[in-house]
């Protein structure tokens, strides 16, 4: 069992399909009128967000709440990092109030690895997302998502063909998504256009295309990405008309997928560029069951990184 979440590629099938039967396990469990469990109770977990976030950083929080784990939520903005704190003193802080687990966003990639590989804390690391480097819980979050919508919910993807569209370069959750789609048996393609495909996309265990209306005949999933322009210093495509035309999801592209074929986003979306409104609001967009299905994935990783953790000392009595 692993020891902390940094990366998709910490998976293999086993661990992933284990991480989402939990998952399925507890969406059932949280059903009930009492939606808490006594799991993690007495365990402390940390959100430590150095970027911006709402899905994420409240899906973390709702999860191990949920579980009934203790919750710090700490953001840069308004901490002493906004006064110059590095990430090693503030992974001892934490350290030093007793953190379990700590969830992390920041903006350079490897920040996570970084942390969890340190001997700056014995805490769990869950990498929120990382720069452009990874965001594994996303991933999982989206394969629970088709598993559920394709085969009936019997969680085979094997041969299964999904296309992730748009804004590769930047994309955590893309890189993310190829690596656990393939290792769950799935056929990935990405599109994009060249200028935003990373160097060396072709060594990546999936097919690269330019052509968005000629992968999605027949597909079972495309997932959108958003334009990130906030990481972007320079003209990557010539305007979001351009950039719609070629690469954006209307309801003629979506009808030409699979018959079941569904839509997903990993949010925010760009309405009118990389997805528009119609197909957005959709009978084929998951887009939102992908929030609530993030709340039962992260529990799930919470449980099987802190529930396997030796139990807490009782008190001598």
């Amino acid at each position: 069992m692993i020891h902390h979440l940094l990366s998709a590629a910490d998976l293999d099938a086993d661990e992933a399909v284990a991480i989402l039967d939990t998952a399925g396990e507890l969406a059932r469990a949280t059903g009930r009128s009492v939606k808490k469990l006594p799991t993690l109770r007495g365990r402390t977990v940390v959100n430590l967000f150095y970027e911006d976030s709402t899905r994420t950083r409240i899906s973390f929080e709702a999860a191990a709440k949920r579980l009934s784990a203790d919750v710090i939520t700490f953001s840069a903005k308004g901490s002493s990092v906004s006064k110059g704190e590095s990430l090693k003193d503030t992974a001892l802080t934490l350290e030093a109030m007793g953190a379990d687990a700590v969830i992390v966003r920041h903006p350079a990639s490897g920040a996570a690895h970084r942390l969890a590989m340190s001997d700056w804390t014995k805490c769990v690391v869950v990498n929120a997302g990382d720069g452009t480097h990874e965001h594994p819980t996303q991933a999982l979050l989206d394969a629970y998502t088709l598993r559920h919508h394709l085969n009936d919910g019997s969680g085979d993807l094997d041969g299964r063909r999904v296309v992730i569209v748009g804004d590769v370069l930047h994309s955590r959750v893309a890189r993310s998504n190829v690596l656990l789609l393939k290792t769950l048996g799935a056929d990935v393609t990405v599109v994009g256009p060249p200028t935003l495909l990373p160097v060396g996309v072709e060594h990546w265990p999936c097919a690269v295309s330019y052509d968005l209306d000629d992968v999605l005949v027949g597909a079972d999933a495309v997932m959108m990405l958003r334009v990130q322009n906030e990481r972007m210093n320079a003209a990557y495509f010539p305007n979001a008309r351009e950039y719609s035309r070629r690469y954006g999801l209307d309801r003629r592209r979506a009808d030409l997928l699979a018959a079941d074929g569904i839509v997903l986003h990993p949010g925010p979306m760009n309405r009118g560029m990389e997805i528009t409104a119609e197909v957005a609001d959709g009978p084929r967009s998951v887009v939102i069951e992908q929030v609530t299905n993030g709340v039962h994935v992260r529990m799930a990783v919470l449980y099987r990184l802190l529930g396997a953790l030796p139990e807490l000392e009782t008190e001598a009595g």
